[in-house]
């Protein structure tokens, strides 16, 4: 009975990523959208330090969520999947704007995600 609780947090936390995930597509598109209109409003959006940390809470999530996933249903394919994604999202933030920075985060967060809705299928 409490297997099943854990499962059920364990689901939970990578549905909680996969959202993140979905919000950071969106981050990516109206920044890209915003630069474009306004160059003093995505000034904000555009700041490195706010990458910087949604990489950090990327990191965290994945780990966590990711990382539990493999202790309770012994798959390294998810994690394996969810790791690649990181590794492009960091590989992104060393490229500059409008050098293909968001094309490759999104290509990322895409795997990332990827690897979240893995796990949550392996424990369900």
């Amino acid at each position: 009975m409490s297997g099943s609780i854990f499962l059920q947090r364990d689901s939970l936390l990578d549905r909680f990523a996969i959202g993140l995930s979905g919000l950071c597509v969106v981050h990516c598109l109206v920044s890209a959208v915003l630069i474009g209109l306004a160059a003093s409003a995505a000034g904000a959006l555009m700041n490195p330090l706010f990458h910087e940390v949604g990489l950090m809470v990327a990191i965290g999530f994945g780990a966590v969520a990711l990382g539990r996933g493999m202790m309770t249903h012994g798959y390294m394919m998810p994690a394996a999947v969810g790791g690649l994604g990181l590794g492009v999202m960091m590989g992104a933030l060393q490229l500059p704007h409008g050098g293909g920075e968001t094309l490759w985060t999104m290509i990322g967060v895409g795997l990332l995600a990827l690897g979240h809705d893995l796990n949550r299928r392996a424990i369900s």
